[in-house]
């Protein structure tokens, strides 16, 4: 595999390239970079809110979080769009971040189109291999299923134009389509 296109970070990497080093790694199958962004006794927590979606309660260690988060969810979707609604990222030596999440997607058996939202919870650390995150929890709120027929709407008309991976909720907002399905997840993100 050719890796000259694919961002290094060095030890003590910001807080912010690290969630940002998830979120490629996640939308673009890349589970290859999970390395550069947990470390390798990371924990994952998990509150589904939905019956949409799932996944394990908690996950233990970095190649199991890499298949639960990039491997297996490459398999179901693709056109993954993951925002931190936010506006900006943590401090540089933040040892906390809690943000909300906005994710949309199709998936790969259907076609239809997934919209979720929820928070997420950030714990960095150090560890031989440099500063990494330590714990991951992933709080689903809502993930809402939508039409084949939405999918140019949703994801190209809207999710492809906001800024990313940090937007703010006023962003999600404004640029919204007007479907009554994504009600649930526009009532979260509340600018």
């Amino acid at each position: 595999m050719d890796d000259k296109n694919v961002p290094k970070y060095p030890e003590g990497s910001d807080a912010a390239s690290l969630i940002r080093t998830y979120i490629q790694a996640k939308d673009e199958n890349r589970p290859h970079l999970m390395a550069r962004a947990f470390a390798p006794d990371a924990t994952l927590r998990m509150a589904v809110k939905s019956d949409a979606i799932s996944f394990p309660a908690r996950t233990e260690g970095l190649q199991a979080i890499s298949d639960v988060l990039v491997r297996r969810f490459g398999q179901a979707y693709d056109n993954v769009y993951t925002f931190c609604v936010a506006g900006t990222g943590p401090e540089d030596a933040a040892e906390s971040y809690r943000c909300d999440w906005l994710v949309g997607m199709t998936t790969k058996a259907d076609g239809s189109v997934r919209v979720g939202c929820g928070s997420y919870v950030w714990q960095f650390g150090r560890h031989a291999a440099g500063r990494l995150v330590r714990e991951l929890e992933i709080t689903i709120e809502a993930m809402e299923v939508l039409p084949p027929e939405l999918a140019e709407t949703v994801v190209d008309g809207w999710l492809s134009r906001l800024p990313y991976p940090w937007c703010k909720a006023s962003e999600v907002h404004a640029h919204a389509p007007a479907l009554l399905q994504l009600t649930p997840v526009l009532q979260y993100l509340q600018p």
